[in-house]
């Protein structure tokens, strides 16, 4: 079984090449820098999930406004900042890369306002829904004081959530409502966290951890049962109005179209997307890797299809574990053999990123592994968060290049590395990521690993050949499903034809998604609700990697035998994150 990050962030100046950081010493002071600082301490104190999330501490007492009020007021402050941006003159290198990225992040997110897309805005992993009860796994929960905060924000659950049925019900009055599949499938999680379903009420568990914390008052203890007990219920009301009052006003249709498709695409690659030569590409990837693939099965199951050797794989190779704890040992033990081997060889690791903590996460949330970046402080560790989905196996053969793709060299040594970068990059940049950046370095990770030679078993190479098929996959139907494109009738690849001649549709995308991604259905079935319910995003990984591998084609090609791979990820990583057209201007510089 696979999963990834979907959605979720350093080098102290003495760490980096010196010709980085000549001419620039205190950027802070800088007026670029200053406002980039001042725009993300107010954005802190309007988003306080975002604040917990990117690891910027004070405010974990607190939850988002996510009424119509708190979605302007946030725009407001992203409109007053853009307009005191135009008006301040960068004055070296860096600060006019932290403008350009402030820019066109604040124009992206206001033109997503603008359209309403807030009003609409459910899904089965990345919306305000999963938002309010995600945040709660990033918290410490050590002492008193901990718990005195998680009091207050847990107090704050049922205002935060009748804010968001607020802004729900404003858009359905308007008839800008999400699919009801996606409605469905929210209501759903909301009804496992509340204990309506089979699972105990999350918050009612979460608060257990306070037992036996030395020095835990009666009346904490109290106000922490009492505000379990009303998060919890509020989450069941939620859930009785995504069923009940919303999904039947919502919309029939999963496609978005192409208009507002190529914009939620831009949001989360910064580049404008040529939607019929991504999706005829996407073909052409597909069929590269499946061909690919047979090579593999040939050494692993010799004379057995792709299709069987996946399911060999899955059922019967010694490869696996019996249980989530001894998979999140093992993830653990995989993450930190891949620091202490990379570090000084291929990549500077500075000492804070050298952890990276193997979670597993809790139940009730889609089925894609994640990665959650480390606090400013670094008090909180970068973390990677596998779903369990319940099983009683876990096959190994492709969670070798999960790990590499999350952890190191992917999301965790991207993120959290440039966290240390103060004498480069802004606070917003340190603490941002950009979809298309961030997945198709992760995925440029993984293939970087296959070329140094860590994936030394054909088992573990077969692996990051799925999850690269899958990412061809999802370029195909995500688009396609979308704009409701035409199935060509030449299809390249060892494969069948599929429905030639045909427009995509939800079902077509499912059983094409069920047989070319070859993962498990349980996995499948919430990934299919993902791509209907988050247009844009998971074309993001291969589009993103198509970038990385070109800008670094580019660089060998014009240093030669001088070309240094190492330097090249130093410079390229040191940048931050990036929107697409951003990443290759500033790579061609390298």
């Amino acid at each position: 079984m696979m999963a990834e990050c979907c959605d979720n962030r350093g080098m102290e100046s003495s760490d980096r090449p010196a010709d980085h950081t000549s001419g620039d010493a205190d950027l802070g002071s800088t007026p670029v820098f200053r406002l980039a600082d001042r725009y993300i301490d107010e954005m802190a104190a309007l988003d306080p999930i975002l604040a917990t999330g990117i690891g910027v501490m004070g405010y974990d007492d607190r939850l988002t406004d996510f009424s119509p009020e708190g979605i302007e007021a946030r725009a407001a402050l992203a409109r007053e900042t853009l307009v005191e941006l135009a008006q301040t003159e960068p004055a070296t290198r860096f600060e006019t890369l932290a403008a350009a990225y402030l820019t066109e992040r604040l124009g992206t997110r206001l033109a997503l306002v603008d359209a309403d897309e807030p009003l609409r805005d459910i899904n089965n992993l990345a919306c305000p829904v999963q938002a309010v009860r995600d945040v709660f796994d990033l918290m410490s929960y050590e002492s008193v004081t901990d718990w005195e905060i998680a009091a207050r924000r847990l107090a704050g659950v049922p205002a935060t959530l009748r804010g968001l049925r607020a802004t729900y019900e404003e858009g359905r009055g308007r008839g800008l409502v999400a699919a009801r599949r996606q409605a469905l499938a929210a209501a759903e999680q909301a009804s496992i966290w509340s204990g309506e379903r089979d699972e105990r009420p999350f918050f009612e568990v979460l608060i257990e951890r306070a037992e036996g914390v030395e020095g835990l008052s009666p009346g904490l203890r109290l106000a922490l049962d009492e505000a379990a007990v009303a998060a919890s219920a509020a989450y069941g009301e939620l859930a009785d109005y995504l069923r009940g009052t919303y999904a039947p006003d919502a919309a029939q249709r999963d496609a978005v179209g192409a208009e507002r498709y190529g914009q939620l695409a831009r949001s989360f690659l910064g580049v404008e997307v040529d939607l019929a030569e991504a999706y005829a590409w996407g073909w052409e990837e597909l069929g590269r890797i499946e061909d690919e693939m047979v090579g593999e099965c040939a050494q692993i199951r010799p004379g057995a299809s792709i299709s069987e050797t996946v399911a060999w794989l899955d059922d019967e190779s010694d490869l696996a574990v019996g249980s989530t704890d001894d998979l999140r040992v093992w993830l653990q033990d995989l993450m930190d053999e891949a620091i202490a081997r990379l570090n000084g060889t291929h990549f500077d690791i500075a000492p804070p990123v050298q952890r990276v903590e193997a979670m597993i996460a809790p139940p009730g949330g889609a089925s894609a592994m994640y990665y959650t970046p480390p606090s400013e402080d670094f008090s909180r560790p970068g973390r990677t968060w596998y779903p369990s989905m319940g099983l009683d196996r876990y096959p190994l053969w492709g969670e070798v290049t999960t790990a590499y793709h999350e952890g190191v060299p992917g999301h965790h040594l991207q993120c959290a590395q440039v966290v240390l970068q103060r004498s480069q990059l802004s606070r917003v940049q340190r603490l941002g990521f950009i979809s298309g950046h961030g997945e198709g370095w992760a995925l440029y990770a993984e293939r970087l690993m296959d070329e140094l030679g860590y994936l030394d078993r054909p088992e573990y190479r077969m692996g990051m050949l799925a999850a690269q098929a899958m990412r061809a996959v999802r370029v195909i139907i995500d688009i396609g499903m979308h704009v409701e494109l035409e199935i060509p009738a030449a299809q390249p690849g060892p494969e069948a034809l599929f429905h030639p001649g045909e427009r995509w549709t939800a079902e077509l995308g499912r059983q094409f998604l069920y047989g070319r991604a070859r993962q498990p259905e349980s996995f499948m079935a919430s990934e299919i609700i993902r791509y209907l319910g988050w247009p844009g995003q998971a074309v993001s990984y291969k589009v993103g990697e198509r970038v990385w591998l070109a800008a670094r084609a580019d660089a060998q090609a014009r240093h030669g035998a001088a070309f240094d791979l190492k330097a090249f990820h130093a410079y390229a990583l040191d940048l931050g994150p990036l929107g697409l057209d951003l990443l290759t201007q500033q790579l061609a510089q390298f």
